[in-house]
């Protein structure tokens, strides 16, 4: 079934963190009403969130675009077993996956405006683990040549196991929220932001 996407304002991101990189993003976009190129992006104290964030680059000249992974070392590598430095995203993410996952890459890519989800896996011992994603798309003024994904695992439970996470049961993760963020493209002051409201984990 074909994933729907909601229109959504940056209100609906729930990591202040996310939000932060959003804002960022926000404030370059606000300049000329024009997808930033990523040389341009640098949000405060970025060093902190590198391990949940992964970078991409992006050939929109193939059928379908091709995203290759150029990040190391990530949360991501942790929930899916192993690294995915220098492959295609399709393959990284294994038949399995791909199929469910590629689309909201698509999307961004396609839109190009910032996309959010919200998935819901069970860990190895069952609690569940809601999978925050926010998509940030980037151009040095043609179609989309770079993708920035930050990525947050957060569980009720409190506690949970990263270890591979995403392969670690016979259960797709299942969506939640399929959002692009095409509404309010202002920068919020960072004031603005309710306090507390979201606790982190992983």
């Amino acid at each position: 079934m074909a994933l729907q996407f909601e229109s959504a304002n940056p209100s609906v991101i729930k990591s202040i963190r996310q939000r932060d990189f959003l804002n960022t993003w926000l404030r370059l976009y606000a300049r000329g009403q024009t997808i930033p190129g990523i040389a341009e992006f640098d949000p405060g104290r970025i060093e902190e969130d590198l391990p949940d964030l992964v970078y991409f680059t992006v050939d929109t000249t193939a059928r379908v675009p091709q995203l290759t992974i150029q990040s190391d070392g990530t949360r991501m590598a942790i929930a899916f077993g192993n690294t995915g430095k220098g492959r295609l995203l399709d393959d990284y993410l294994g038949p399995r996956l791909a199929p469910l996952v590629i689309p909201v890459y698509y999307e961004c890519i396609a839109r190009r405006l910032p996309v959010y989800t919200i998935a819901h896996i069970d860990d190895i011992y069952g609690r569940v683990v809601a999978y925050e994603r926010l998509l940030l798309p980037f151009s040095d003024g043609g179609p989309v040549n770079h993708l920035i994904a930050s990525l947050k695992t957060i569980s009720v439970d409190g506690s949970f196991e990263i270890r591979n996470l995403m392969r670690g049961n016979d259960k797709l993760p299942e969506f939640k929220l399929c959002a692009i963020i095409d509404r309010d493209l202002f920068h919020r002051a960072p004031g603005r932001i309710p306090r507390g409201d979201v606790l982190e984990f992983g």
